[in-house]
């Protein structure tokens, strides 16, 4: 029998990454923990000064005089203001977290002119989608001023599915091109991965992620008739066909571990039990600030309100909703490792991975920030499937 330490091997792993690749690693995924609290500052605060000096009030006033006093019109123009000043409001933060950090950390390959084409086009297909959506929940308030949360959470859940099947072909292809691959040895060991384990496809799909950044990524997207593989050019062009193959085996991981389900109905209902908890701080806060100047739950105003009440309640909930999403990533890791059967191709796709990811973080890290599994827990899972499966045919 063949002598081999998972822990050994993994530290092995490990120690290929050190000095200052590992500090900048580190350094880039530890600012992304206080980026968790600075983004739900600067939209709290914005939808909060939005409250405080009246343009909640006077945008509400206009909107109704504009429509006639036809409500749901007047919350769709009102929501639209909303949304668009908000949005424009916080644009230098966005400049500075997805452009200018990402150029600090060697991760991005945009011009700023290319990434503010893409900033605007995400703009103009979010503000009419966005603005929609807080009419309809408005509607539903009126409707139902105490169940409203109920009826709310069902149509969250249908427009999450319908997102998911329909964003791979009518959203992405607006901000990538995607090619079918050509014919190789490595495009059939990826279809029969994914055709083995029930995805309805033919192809294979290379995304041009490389205009945008240097990550390695893919997926396994879409429902049914939607469904696509696709892997972005900068993990081809590894040109680590084991590697490759154990990053399909985890996405084809998802598709046939039903995770698109499971993560719909998880979120779903955590969107519920935020809906409810609007419905309970949202009266009590309009109570307690009259200079709002928002008259009752059913005001367009209240929208402002609702989403400071959200957005703290998804920031208190950040440690549920990573670990909601990390423990669909591990069951995907020991798919992965059974369908590709490319342990060490794995372990270098994670420390491609650690690039931009803390590899050994604290346990308390990777509960409440990590929402995959960290580069040492996967590569050791992977020695460990390695060492359970050496001369075995077929292992990579």
């Amino acid at each position: 029998m063949i002598a081999f330490d998972p822990d050994a091997a993994t530290r092995a792993y490990l120690a290929t990454v050190n000095g200052a690749a590992r500090a900048r690693s580190d350094a880039y995924f530890e600012g992304g923990y206080w980026l968790i609290l600075w983004n739900t500052v600067v939209g709290v605060g914005v939808a909060w000064a939005f409250l405080q000096f009246g343009f909640a009030t006077r945008l509400s006033a206009w909107a109704t005089r504009v429509t006639g006093r036809r409500r749901t019109l007047a919350t769709l123009l009102w929501s639209l203001g909303f949304v668009a000043a908000t949005t424009l409001v916080a644009l230098p933060w966005a400049i500075y977290t997805d452009f200018v950090r990402e150029h600090q950390y060697g991760m991005s390959n945009q011009t700023l002119g290319a990434w503010f084409g893409e900033w605007a086009k995400s703009f103009a297909i979010g503000l009419p989608l966005t603005a929609l959506g807080f009419t309809g929940i408005m509607a539903a308030v009126r409707a139902s001023p105490r169940r409203w949360w109920l009826y709310a959470g069902a149509v969250t859940l249908v427009v999450m599915a319908a997102f998911i099947a329909l964003g791979p072909v009518l959203i992405e292809p607006l901000f990538n091109t995607y090619t079918p691959m050509a014919d190789s040895p490595l495009r059939r060991d990826i279809l029969k991965i994914a055709q083995g384990n029930g995805v309805p496809v033919t192809q294979v799909l290379v995304v041009d992620a490389s205009k945008q950044t240097k990550r390695v990524s893919a997926n396994v997207a879409g429902i049914g008739p939607t469904a696509r593989v696709a892997l972005n050019d900068n993990l081809l062009n590894t040109h680590d066909d084991a590697g490759i193959l154990a990053v399909m085996g985890h996405e084809t991981g998802h598709y046939a571990l039903g995770h698109v389900r499971l993560l719909i109905f998880g979120f779903g209902a955590l969107i519920v039990i935020g809906y409810a908890t609007v419905q309970a701080a949202v009266p009590a806060l309009i109570a307690r600030h009259p200079r709002w100047g928002v008259a009752g739950i059913t005001d367009p105003g209240a929208l402002a309100v609702a989403t400071i009440v959200f957005s703290l309640f998804f920031f208190v909930l950040t440690p549920v909703t990573n670990s909601l999403t990390r423990y669909t990533e591990g069951q995907a890791d020991a798919f992965g490792l059974n369908a590709a059967r490319a342990p060490d191709g794995e372990a270098r796709i994670d420390l491609m991975l650690g690039q931009y990811r803390k590899l050994e973080p604290t346990p308390f890290e990777e509960v409440v920030f990590f929402d995959h599994p960290s580069g040492y827990t996967r590569i050791h899972q992977a020695m460990v499937w390695k060492a359970a499966h050496l001369g075995e045919p077929g292992v990579r």
